[in-house]
């Protein structure tokens, strides 16, 4: 007879049930309301005149009022709850990603771009903090990887549906680009509403655990949290004085240049692999990469949560997508695509390995305030990837040398992984899986 599942492993399968999938798709709408920038690149330049250059500065100015506005905003929600602000944040940030459609030029791009950042800030460490209220650590790095796969489902059905959009015939009074945008910034104001009605704040409020469910997780979660409350920080103020803190703030900065690195000029690279104008062509090639991406973002964690490796997976991963990313610039259209495959995949799926270290020490307050800090630190390097690419190609007059640059900091990530400690986990959870 198979052994009865406890309480809390229950508890822990029906959340994963009700609400990963759901947090899945509100990651699927953010990141494709954050991307598909790159899908109207030429477009902006041919309808509103935006040059390489200000799209590189546009492109970027998102993640800087994204991170000026991270750490209130997870402190907010870390008061209200995640269900009003998680509607508050997607409903705002779709108004204003549907408004992009009305860009007629530099002044109009870099306002929308500023504004969407400020409305979306909080969203991603929110959903991290969220997860943490709900999962304990013996489950994060899987739990995280399923999450980890809003990005990859993005670009799957995002860059064909943003290829489709951006060959709508202009006789609609709108061009392509204008749908885009109008499209799916809808979608997020839809999903926020939704999830108002649809999450709940912590597991004590729902009503599909049962009690003895509910306290079977709580007591779980609470014992971590008293651990990381002994060899951690409580409080916020405390969090900033830690270098462990420090530490993982520019370890994120790095992680997201490398990804922005590729995000933004993905469709733009396969477009020039196949010789192709960015479209729906183009856009059905670009989602290859991320079907990749999601096979990795599946495996990883969960071999590593299985293994206890986390990091030693994670500087594995980053090594390996920095080599592809070095090898990319001068490879054959075939190996470039593998190399693409390989870069996007590891940028991914070391992601959910890497919020497993901070997520093990920081508690309450100082929780909320430290993984919105880390992560507005990685918005940083979403704003200088673009920006630190486009002054190497001009600099060094060639245009590799922005992919070279940005791959040489994945590789120093790689390194940098090295002085990460993890905690240990709790002794009565050692020998479980």
């Amino acid at each position: 007879m198979a052994k009865q599942a406890n309480p809390a492993d229950q508890a822990i399968a029906l959340a994963k049930r009700r609400l990963v999938p759901f947090l899945l798709l509100m990651y699927v709408v953010s990141f494709l309301d954050r991307a598909n920038i790159g899908f109207a690149k030429e477009a902006l330049h041919a309808s509103a005149g935006i040059s390489d250059a200000s799209f590189a500065l546009g492109a970027g100015l998102f993640f800087l009022t994204y991170a000026l506005f991270e750490i209130p905003s997870n402190l907010i929600m870390h008061r209200v709850g995640a269900r009003v602000w998680m509607c508050r944040i997607m409903v705002s940030w779709g108004l204003i990603s549907m408004a992009t459609m009305f860009v007629t030029g530099q002044t109009s791009f870099y306002v929308l771009r500023l504004l969407l950042g400020a409305a979306e800030a909080g969203f991603f460490p929110g959903i991290i903090l969220y997860l943490s209220y709900w999962f304990p650590n013996r489950t994060k790095g899987q739990i995280l990887g399923l999450f980890y796969f809003g990005a990859p489902l993005a670009f799957i059905f995002g860059g064909p549906l943003s290829g489709l959009l951006l060959e709508l015939p202009s006789a609609t009074g709108l061009f392509g680009w204008q749908w885009m945008f109008l499209v799916e910034g809808f979608l997020a104001v839809l999903v926020g509403v939704w999830a108002y009605r649809y999450l709940g704040n912590r597991p004590a409020e729902v009503l599909w655990l049962t009690d003895e469910q509910k306290m079977a997780l709580q007591s779980e979660l609470s014992g971590e949290e008293q651990q990381r409350r002994s060899h951690g920080a409580a409080a916020f103020p405390a969090a900033l004085a830690d270098t462990r803190l420090l530490y993982f703030m520019l370890l994120y900065f790095l992680i997201q240049m490398s990804v922005y690195g590729v995000v933004f000029y993905l469709p733009t690279e396969v477009g020039a692999i196949l010789g192709r104008k960015v479209g729906i062509e183009v856009g059905f090639v670009s989602a290859i990469p991320w079907l990749c991406a999601m096979a990795a973002t599946y495996w990883i964690p969960r071999a590593a949560d299985r293994h206890k490796n986390h990091r030693l997976l994670a500087i594995l991963t980053l090594f390996i997508s920095g080599l592809a990313s070095l090898a990319f610039p001068a490879s054959t259209p075939t190996l470039a695509m593998i190399a693409l495959c390989l870069a996007a995949s590891g940028f991914i799926a070391v992601q959910p390995l890497f919020w497993t270290f901070p997520m093990t020490y920081l508690a309450d307050s100082a929780a909320a305030g430290g993984l919105a800090s880390i992560n507005a630190m990685g918005a940083v390097g979403g704003f200088v990837a673009p920006n630190a690419k486009v002054w190497a190609d001009r600099h060094f007059g060639s245009p590799h040398a922005g992919a070279y640059l940005l791959a040489a900091f994945t590789l120093l990530t790689a390194v940098l992984l090295v002085g990460v400690r993890q905690q240990k986990p709790p002794a009565q959870r050692q020998s479980q899986g």
